[in-house]
């Protein structure tokens, strides 16, 4: 076996939404594999959280032993991932000696909303009262939905630090570990590149503005680089403090059987937050598409009367999307089990 190039793939849904640095990590880590004529690919019922993509050669997807499908390589319905679900509702066998990749499908998740986590939100905090910093923090949308009983515990798990200028708060391609507020001073957001080793400047953070959220919630790595432009104070709160203190009470899981109930009535829309070329491979039934990375700048448009189910092949672009969307007063849920907690027959596949 030996390891897939980068050109191999990026022709394949969704990975040709990806940066080249980050098509290169999934090339890193993915083997081409090869199967004799005859032979199972994957088998109906199996949980093997792949996406299988066919390099060369033929394969039949089977219902129990009826053929669905023949999948050519390099044809048009090859570029999307096989008979893509977990568990498998389909089986593939090879027709013809072929080669083929397996992506875990967890680590391109990961990768791809990491991607695609690109903005930052200010918010708007009066800081006039510098001695009363805890109504100041209680000022954040991030913490309006938290239960009263978190908020002494937030407090105490909080921690205030100095930064001069010139101070790496955090630095792209990191784990995760922090969310931050900026009590007082600048901070500049930039993202290096190998063209742009200093970094291309996206955003200047000031006092009020937080930050950190969305690599915890996606639990990927940092997608960009902050630095302090001035002196000044920055609170943060761990990873672990910020999932079960302030993002578990703000986010609401929603079954599929109960997701329809609210789609029926007209009360609720389904949103699927994945890329336009996912969505057009395989999408659940009467649901609309908002990528995760044009969720900030397309928030106007949604309906605050509405709420908004959301739903990825996991539970991690949506969950990062829907804290976004709270934080904009914006009821919004996530698909519990995401695209694969739908049945077959209410999928639809290109």
């Amino acid at each position: 076996m030996s390891n897939v190039s980068t050109s191999q793939l990026i022709d394949f849904t969704p990975l040709n939404g990806l940066s080249p640095d980050n098509l290169t990590e999934i090339a890193s880590k993915t083997v081409i594999e090869s199967c004799a004529a005859g032979r199972y690919i994957f088998k109906q019922g199996e949980t093997d959280n792949n996406n299988v993509y066919l390099l060369s050669g033929e394969a039949e997807i089977l219902d129990d032993k009826k053929v669905i499908k023949v999948v050519k390589a390099s044809s048009a319905s090859a570029t999307n991932p096989i008979a893509h679900g977990q568990p498998r509702a389909y089986s593939l066998r090879a027709t013809s000696d072929c080669e083929f990749i397996r992506v875990d499908s967890n680590l391109l998740d990961i990768v791809m909303t990491w991607s695609q986590s690109t903005s930052y939100h200010v918010e708007e905090i009066n800081d006039d009262d510098d001695d009363d910093w805890m109504t100041q923090i209680l000022q954040a949308k991030a913490f309006h939905r938290v239960p009263p009983a978190n908020i002494q515990a937030i407090f105490m798990k909080m921690e205030m630090l100095d930064y001069k200028p010139g101070d790496v708060v955090i630095k792209q391609g990191e784990d995760g570990d922090y969310f931050y507020i900026i009590k007082s001073g600048r901070a500049l957001v930039t993202r290096p590149s190998p063209a742009n080793p200093k970094g291309a400047k996206l955003a200047e953070l000031q006092a009020g503005d937080n930050f950190g959220e969305e690599a915890l919630l996606s639990d990927s790595k940092r997608n960009a680089t902050i630095t302090m432009l001035t002196k000044g104070q920055l609170v943060r709160l761990a990873k672990d403090d910020f999932m079960s203190l302030l993002n578990e009470p703000t986010l609401d899981k929603i079954s599929y059987n109960k997701a329809k109930e609210g789609i029926d009535a007209n009360e609720a829309i389904l949103l699927d937050v994945r890329l336009p070329q996912e969505y057009a491979a395989t999408h659940i039934a009467n649901s609309e598409n908002l990528p995760f990375m044009f969720m900030r700048m397309k928030i106007k448009t949604l309906d605050s009367n509405k709420q908004y189910i959301l739903y990825c092949d996991t539970e991690r672009r949506s969950s990062a999307a829907a804290f976004i969307l709270n934080e904009h007063d914006i009821n919004a849920a996530i698909l519990e089990g995401g695209l694969n907690s739908a049945p077959e027959q209410d999928r639809i596949s290109a």
